[in-house]
């Protein structure tokens, strides 16, 4: 299989279980999907219907069940049989992680939050110490160009605004050399003009440098204006993945029923291509 043709990301069978209440809860139940390099994936769902916990098990930070399938990354094993790949390490290395939450140390400069994205590459005593070389700084500072925040690359994190503080987020994932980048409601907590420019700048990214993006969302509108397909989530369960545009009221109401009301919103904004779907749409029907 050649590199163009390998996905960024498989999931095949995927069952995630957690103990509740003296008893269990299906987090994710036989997901299985592939994502190719460059596409731009929305991860759709309402609240409870797997969306973090899949995301989590894509990169590693949670475990799928002994017998619930396996991820492969860039066509390697990241996890299979409930255990993670000796390899998991360097296939990190090739993913971002974004979430909700900023994760930004707000008394240290921006740079330097910046600069954490290569901890995983370098030698321990650098990485305790926040020894980095000019090289290393100048990718960071590159990294911040690319998001529109190197004049402020020596502000304290603190005094930047939400949205600044996510797009420096995404500037620590690309410092990192990230291919594919998960984002976990990246918007979630942002005010709708920050909002934008996030979403625009993952867009940009995805167009200049063919980033690989599988974002979880809330709502219908950003999924259907930034991207091109949707895999859509009901008690953990892959119920829908096709092209963005097919996320009508109505099919969203076929879909989830009642549940879909948190999902609706504005869902006449306009998707941001009009090119042919991805993929075929697997079920439209609920089990």
């Amino acid at each position: 299989m050649n590199a163009v043709s390998t996905p960024a990301v498989s999931v095949r069978q995927a069952h995630k279980t957690f103990p509740s209440g003296g008893g269990a809860r299906r987090a994710l139940s036989g997901v299985t999907f592939s994502v190719r390099p460059g596409e731009r994936v929305a991860l759709l769902g309402a609240s409870g219907s797997g969306k973090s916990t899949l995301l989590r098990c894509l990169c590693g930070l949670e475990t799928l069940d002994a017998d619930g399938g396996e991820v492969l990354t860039f066509g390697r094993t990241l996890q299979s049989g409930g255990a993670l790949s000796p390899e998991v390490r360097a296939l990190r290395r090739r993913i971002g992680i974004v979430f909700q939450q900023f994760n930004l140390v707000g008394r240290l400069p921006l740079l330097t939050n910046v600069l954490t994205g290569l901890v995983a590459e370098l030698p321990l005593w650098r990485a305790l110490t926040a020894r980095f070389t000019l090289e290393e700084r100048a990718r960071a500072l590159d990294a911040l160009q690319a998001v529109g925040l190197a004049p402020q690359a020596f502000q304290r994190a603190s005094t930047l605004s939400g949205g600044q503080q996510q797009r420096a987020a995404v500037a620590r994932a690309l410092v990192q050399g990230a291919q594919l980048l998960l984002a976990d409601e990246p918007v979630a907590s942002l005010d709708p003009e920050s909002t934008r420019r996030v979403m625009e700048l993952l867009l940009a990214l995805n167009r200049e440098q063919g980033l690989t993006l599988l974002i979880s969302l809330h709502h219908v509108p950003l999924a259907r204006r930034y991207c091109e397909r949707v895999l859509a989530l009901r008690d953990g369960a892959l119920v829908f993945d096709g092209p963005a545009s097919a996320l009508t009221p109505a099919f969203l109401r076929e879909l989830y029923g009642t549940s879909a009301d948190e999902l609706i919103d504005a869902v006449d904004a306009p998707a941001v291509d009009a090119s042919p779907p991805i993929l075929p749409i697997l079920s439209r029907s609920i089990p």
